[in-house]
């Protein structure tokens, strides 16, 4: 097992996202990083620290009225020949590049330096660090939290550090995978007039989905914009078989007026007289913005309210009843990118607006 490095939380949120990304920390390769978050996390007195797994929870106890949960993940997805990391210039811009700069090691620096600095905060903080959040659901380590710590995740607010551009975006749209199969009988394609094409059912269907136009629906003020899409299609046995089998793979980006049952019931009826089957969902989040501590914090932050169109893990804390928001460093269009780079100075951005909502909260 390598030797975790020395995080030093005291060196500012750039050079701290420069050591997390150099750890490599490919979801399931977790150990060696968060050893290292563990042992610095546990050098600061006025931090109750748990691990669990992989994920490490950090808590004030000041006996506060309120408590906010600041989470990100510290897994990325595999790396490309971009790292370690180093400093580019852009037209004048300075970047930090390299896997993880964006999702989301840039937002976990951020959370590591306040946790340590802000000792006597006026509500209490929950910072959580968790793994396996680019892999299945299954394995989220925030959901493992949540099964075996429920009372960890307890709180009036959440703020995750998803790259966000250094704005606020709230909620987030649910997604849902479903198969939509056709069948028929196979026959030699020398006689393909005895068989049934099972590929060619697909016909009418795709012509459903292309001229389907996909919703914008405001929820609390925010419109979140609906995707849905073919994203695979398979079928066929051999080059002269007539195909008695295919699907259609579709992903729904659903907005959060819907439950993930209703959407389901959504595509059905948009493609009705197929068989068409969910194989994974993830239910989508409210934006949250009515409660006072996120007006609070919008306001604090000074940008308008967006809404996430992909799906994060405020739907999870939505899902507990806690009110969430995405907030971090990173364009999110650069997040699992060979070409992962973070303006240098929206991370220290937003550091300072989060420390400055921190301390008057």
């Amino acid at each position: 097992m390598p030797v975790p490095p020395e995080l030093d939380l005291s060196a500012g949120s750039v050079a701290l996202t420069r050591s997390l990304c150099d750890v490599p920390s490919v979801s399931g390769d977790e150990a060696v990083l968060a050893d290292a978050i563990e042992t610095a996390l546990l050098r600061h007195p006025h931090l109750d620290v748990t691990r669990d797994g992989d994920a490490i929870v950090a808590r004030t106890m000041l006996g506060r009225a309120q408590r906010v949960i600041i989470a990100g993940h510290i897994d990325t997805v595999p790396i490309n020949d971009n790292l370690p990391t180093r400093v580019e210039d852009v037209e004048g811009d300075e970047y930090l590049w390299g896997r993880g700069t964006v999702d989301m090691k840039a937002g976990v620096a951020v959370a590591l330096v306040l946790a340590a600095e802000l000792d006597d905060p006026p509500v209490d903080v929950t910072w959580i660090f968790y793994d396996n959040e680019e892999v299945d659901a299954e394995l989220n380590g925030l959901g493992r939290l949540a099964r075996n710590h429920p009372d960890l995740l307890v709180g009036d607010f959440a703020i995750l550090g998803e790259p966000s551009n250094g704005g606020v975006e709230g909620g987030c749209n649910g997604t849902m995978r479903l198969e939509l199969r056709t069948s028929g009988l196979r026959a030699h394609s020398a006689r393909s007039w005895v068989g049934d094409n099972a590929i060619h059912k697909l016909g009418d269907a795709l012509t459903r989905l292309a001229a389907y136009e996909p919703r914008t629906v405001e929820v609390d003020g925010l419109a979140y914009r609906e995707g849905l899409n073919a994203v695979a299609v398979s079928g066929g046995v051999a080059g002269n078989v007539i195909p008695d089998a295919a699907t259609l793979v579709l992903n729904y980006r659903f907005a959060p007026d819907q439950s993930a049952a209703e959407a389901a019931e959504r595509v059905r009826t948009l493609f009705s007289g197929y068989d068409v089957v969910v194989v994974d969902q993830a239910e989508g989040a409210r934006p949250g913005l009515d409660a006072p501590l996120a007006q609070a914090f919008v306001a604090a932050v000074g940008a308008e309210a967006k809404p996430k169109y992909g799906w994060t893990d405020v739907a999870r804390f939505s899902a507990l009843g806690i009110p969430a928001v995405n907030f971090g460093p990173g364009d999110p269009l650069k997040a699992h990118a060979d070409d992962e780079r973070v303006l240098v100075s929206q991370i220290t951005d937003v550091e300072r607006a989060l420390r400055a909502w921190l301390t008057t909260s």
